[in-house]
């Protein structure tokens, strides 16, 4: 996925929803990335997989466990995400989770559009260790 990082005086411009629209396809790949990578299964099953990784209670979970792990700038990227007000509701889960969501989708898509894989890619590892120990059934599932 090649990627014409953006200027951070031009990601800091960019609203905490719209961070999150780019955070979300970038997270989502992420995990079909790691999925198939993992585990060459029917599609069917990797989709089932990824379904308990994407999703915002999981990913409210898996942001608050993230937080200790994350800059200060990071964190305050996270929490504009957070507070940010969508003009949608969830189908699923609280407002509380999608809000917490929303703000790990904000800072995936910022770290996207800067250009800082690397970043993105090792707290993409601390994320996929949470998992695991959030849901004792995952090592089974891959």
């Amino acid at each position: 996925m090649e990627n014409i990082a953006l200027s951070h005086n031009k990601t800091d411009e960019i609203s905490p929803l719209t961070l999150a629209f780019v955070g979300d396809g970038v997270y989502d790949l992420l995990v079909r990335d790691y999925l198939v990578r993992r585990a060459n299964r029917p599609v069917g099953e990797l989709n089932k997989i990824k379904v308990s990784l994407v999703n915002c209670g999981s990913q409210a979970k898996l942001a608050k466990q993230l937080l200790p792990s994350l800059t200060e700038k990071e964190t305050l990227i996270y929490k504009r995400g957070r507070n940010a007000a969508p003009k949608c509701t969830p189908k699923h889960g609280s407002v509380a989770d999608y809000h917490s969501a929303t703000g790990l989708e904000s800072l995936l898509g910022y770290l996207y559009l800067n250009g800082e894989t690397q970043r993105l890619n090792t707290l993409f590892k601390i994320i996929i260790h949470n998992a695991y120990n959030l849901d004792s059934d995952m090592n089974e599932k891959i």
